[in-house]
């Protein structure tokens, strides 16, 4: 009897136990259209045996936090990080090591995701994460003030741009020929990057010729007063809000802008890819957006997992429940009922073929800064381009070293 009794309180506490759930906590931008939080709420709803519990956190403030909580022990289970903050994280251990899982996975299939987002959730040929979503830049241009200038077709070459920004600034009318983000910050870094990648640059090698021809272009426009000095300071929303109220016929800026310029612009206007800086010549984009990572700290990397993979399985809904266009190239966009942002979309899911991450470098937050200062200097004419891209890359070359 002592024996029964006592196997059944065994079984009973066993019960007990497996019937308290894993709790997993999840970082991750405040904002993004509800994203996290929905997910995270059907995955909780989903498995009894698991409780999610999300925490929202200010895009200026996430990593810093993430990395107060790592240093103190209390990172949370999973996050999402802006993509080329991840390496710094995953470089540094604080991020599982997921390659085997992923081979082993039904649900993640790397040969789906285009090659920039896969590349920032790689570090040393292993996989610490996998892309959330991803965005990009391309040109924006106003067809109507086109058509006025007599102009057949958008730019496809660096010369072209110029030219055409020339022929369609107009300060009569208070219209620029060409608006985009040169500011001294991370966004500055995203809109130049891909101009030194196509010249057959990278964030490792910035004073080539090519680097200094594209500075040197962006410094003639700014000097011609084809685009409003304001690019020097605005962010890329506040910026291609110039190209909205019609006072710029071209705009560099990314998918986000789609919804709000639907309402705003009252023109006709399309997107085509970023000008190459010769026909037919390499093609290159920023790439923007998230990636999803688990902590190595976790106590629970299964159910972290679980987690992981029902994200991904959720990825056709990103564009039309969140507008985030997902990071995979097999997934095709449904019809957003307007023509000119489903024209738009297809633009920006042929850039993203040749979109690049920025880094993957530990140190990329200074690696980033380099470059804007450098773009800085010389549009502000403190410094020629060649000297302004020669310091950065110094600069860039003593933190590689290190």
């Amino acid at each position: 009897m002592k024996k029964l009794l006592l196997a059944l309180g065994v079984s009973v506490m066993a019960m007990a136990a497996q019937a308290d759930p894993v709790k997993l906590v999840i970082w991750g931008l405040d904002g993004d259209n509800g994203l996290i939080p929905k997910l995270a709420k059907e995955f909780d709803d989903k498995n009894d045996d698991i409780t999610v519990e999300f925490r929202a956190v200010a895009f200026d403030d996430l990593v810093n936090e993430t990395l107060k909580a790592v240093a103190t022990g209390n990172a949370p289970d999973m996050i999402s990080l802006d993509n080329p903050d991840f390496a710094m994280f995953s470089s540094h251990g604080a991020m599982l090591d997921i390659t085997d899982r992923v081979a082993k996975s039904q649900v993640i299939k790397p040969d789906s995701y285009y090659k920039g987002p896969w590349n920032s959730v790689m570090w040393d040929g292993k996989v610490y994460g996998v892309p959330k979503a991803t965005n990009t830049i391309a040109l924006f241009y106003n067809k109507d003030l086109f058509k006025k200038a007599g102009i057949a077709n958008p730019p496809a070459t660096w010369g072209e741009l110029l030219d055409d920004a020339r022929k369609l600034n107009d300060p009569a009318n208070k219209v620029y020929g060409l608006t985009w983000s040169a500011r001294a910050n991370e966004e500055g870094t995203f809109q130049f990057l891909p101009w030194i990648q196509m010249s057959g640059g990278s964030f490792q090698k910035v004073n080539g010729e090519g680097a200094v021809k594209a500075l040197d272009l962006w410094k003639t426009i700014i000097d011609e007063k084809l685009a409003s000095q304001d690019v020097l300071s605005q962010g890329q929303w506040d910026s291609t809000g110039t190209f909205n109220a019609g006072n710029a016929a071209m705009a560099i800026s990314g998918p986000w802008e789609l919804n709000r310029m639907a309402t705003d612009a009252k023109f006709d206007w399309g997107v085509t890819l970023l000008p190459t800086e010769t026909a037919g010549g390499a093609r290159s984009s920023a790439m923007g957006d998230f990636d999803w990572g688990i902590f190595a700290t976790t106590k629970h990397p299964d159910e972290a997992f679980r987690m992981l993979e029902y994200f991904v399985s959720q990825s056709d809904r990103l564009f039309p429940e969140f507008s985030n266009i997902p990071a995979r190239s097999d997934i095709a966009l449904p019809s957003t009922g307007d023509a000119r942002k489903d024209e738009a979309l297809k633009v920006f899911q042929e850039q993203l073929k040749y979109a690049q991450p920025r880094g993957p470098h530990p140190q990329w937050a200074k690696i980033s800064k380099a470059i804007y200062d450098a773009m800085q200097q010389a549009l502000t004419g403190q410094t020629t381009a060649q000297q302004a891209l020669d310091q950065a890359q110094a600069t860039i070359d003593g933190i590689l070293k290190g």
